[in-house]
């Protein structure tokens, strides 16, 4: 899709994610719910808002693995196993990047990091309990609203490696 095409639709309430969902030809659902500032977790508040289980909804985290920023996107039942991040990309060592690095590099805000339309391209792990699922929901670019696609579609978007990188 040509850049002014893209600019008209994400003028339109588009986001950069469901920008390239669509360019991409895939088929996907948006959820959009009020975001309640005062929530103490922006996944778990999707998953309430929109009625679906914690194990559908993925969260995306920015990780530093050895130097290298990297998505992680896992349920938002559970919490990223670092160890495994880092062993998932041949790294040695993972922490969570610097929130305002990861907005910076992303082009989203915190609470609203979307693993589709990212500003600069960072390397994906998606847990592998994805392939449980038929579909699964992610941040589609802001807070309070969500894309629901099917796991293959998100892993072949975004080049990413499947692995067990999530903690119940």
């Amino acid at each position: 899709m040509p850049k002014k095409q893209q600019k008209q639709k994400q003028q339109s309430g588009g986001t950069p994610a469901t920008v390239a969902l669509t360019a991409a030809g895939v088929e996907y659902t948006v959820h959009a719910y009020d975001h309640d500032p005062a929530h103490p977790s922006y996944g778990e508040e999707a998953a309430e808002a929109m009625g679906v289980s914690p194990e559908r909804v993925f969260k995306t985290l920015v990780a530093d693995v050895d130097g290298a920023l990297t998505v992680a996107v896992v349920p938002v039942a559970g919490s990223l196993d670092l160890k495994a991040l880092a062993s998932a990309v041949g790294g040695k060592r993972a922490a969570m990047a610097d929130p305002a690095l990861a907005e910076r590099t992303t082009g989203y805000v915190r609470g609203g990091i979307s693993p589709l339309g990212q500003r600069k391209r960072l390397r994906t792990v998606l847990d592998d309990s994805v392939a449980a699922h038929g579909t699964i929901c992610v941040s589609a670019g802001r807070r309070g609203l969500e894309v629901e696609l099917a796991p293959d579609d998100l892993a072949k978007l975004t080049d990413a490696v499947l692995a067990p990188i999530g903690r119940a």
